[in-house]
C-alpha cells in the first residue's frame, strides 16, 4: 500500500495526560506527525485533536482503533485529503526597513494574499493562511530577505460531508456532554 496524507479527528474529554498517550500511539509505530492541534469542538466540554499524518490506509485504521481505546476518547475518525477542507496559519517576522527599502517585498506581500498584522520601527509581521504549499511558497520568497522569526500552526480541518458527532455523543453521556 502507498502512503497518503490523512487527517485524524479525535473527539475527547479534556483530561490531563491524554495528549501524551495519543502521541505514544504514534511513537510505538515510528510514525511522525506532520501536525497536531487541539481545540474546543462544536460541542460544549468536548475537545478535538486534529492530527495530520502520512501513512497507509491500513496504518491509519489501526491508529484510529488504538486511539479509540483510550478511556477519554469519545470517537476518532480519519479522512483523506479530498474529504476535508483544511488550512494552516503562519506568522513571518521581517525587518521593517525592508518594507520601505525593498520594493519587491511589497509585491511578494500583495501577490501572496497575506496580511500585515503589525508594524513597528524594528519589524513587521505577516500572517498567511492557506494550504501548506502556499505557506511554503511565501517562506521561500521571504527567506532571501532574512526572516527574523517564523512559526506555523498545525492543520485545522472540517469535513466536506456532514459528521454526525452530536448523534454519536448522545449515546455516551448526554447529561454531561450536551
Amino acid at each position: 500500500m502507498e502512503k497518503e496524507n490523512f487527517t485524524i479527528s479525535v473527539y475527547t474529554e479534556n483530561n490531563i495526560g491524554l495528549l501524551n498517550r495519543i502521541s505514544a500511539i504514534f511513537l510505538k509505530r515510528h510514525i511522525n506527525l506532520d501536525s497536531m492541534t487541539a481545540s474546543q469542538s462544536e460541542i460544549k466540554d468536548v475537545f478535538r485533536f486534529t492530527i495530520a499524518v502520512k501513512v497507509t490506509e491500513e496504518q491509519v485504521k489501526k491508529i484510529v482503533g488504538q486511539i479509540e481505546k483510550q478511556i477519554e476518547v469519545i470517537k476518532a475518525f480519519y479522512h483523506k485529503e479530498e474529504q476535508i477542507i483544511y488550512q494552516e496559519t503562519a506568522l513571518f517576522k521581517v525587518a521593517s526597513k525592508l518594507l520601505f527599502e525593498e520594493r519587491q517585498i511589497q509585491n511578494v506581500i500583495k501577490n501572496s494574499n497575506s496580511n500585515i498584522v503589525t508594524v513597528t520601527p524594528e519589524f513587521f509581521v505577516l500572517e498567511k493562511t492557506g494550504r501548506r504549499r502556499e505557506v511554503d511558497a511565501l517562506y521561500r520568497k521571504l527567506e532571501p530577505y532574512g526572516l527574523m522569526q517564523f512559526t506555523r500552526s498545525g492543520r485545522i480541518a472540517v469535513t466536506k460531508e456532514k459528521m454526525h458527532i452530536s448523534k454519536i455523543l448522545e449515546n455516551f453521556a448526554p447529561e454531561e456532554l450536551l
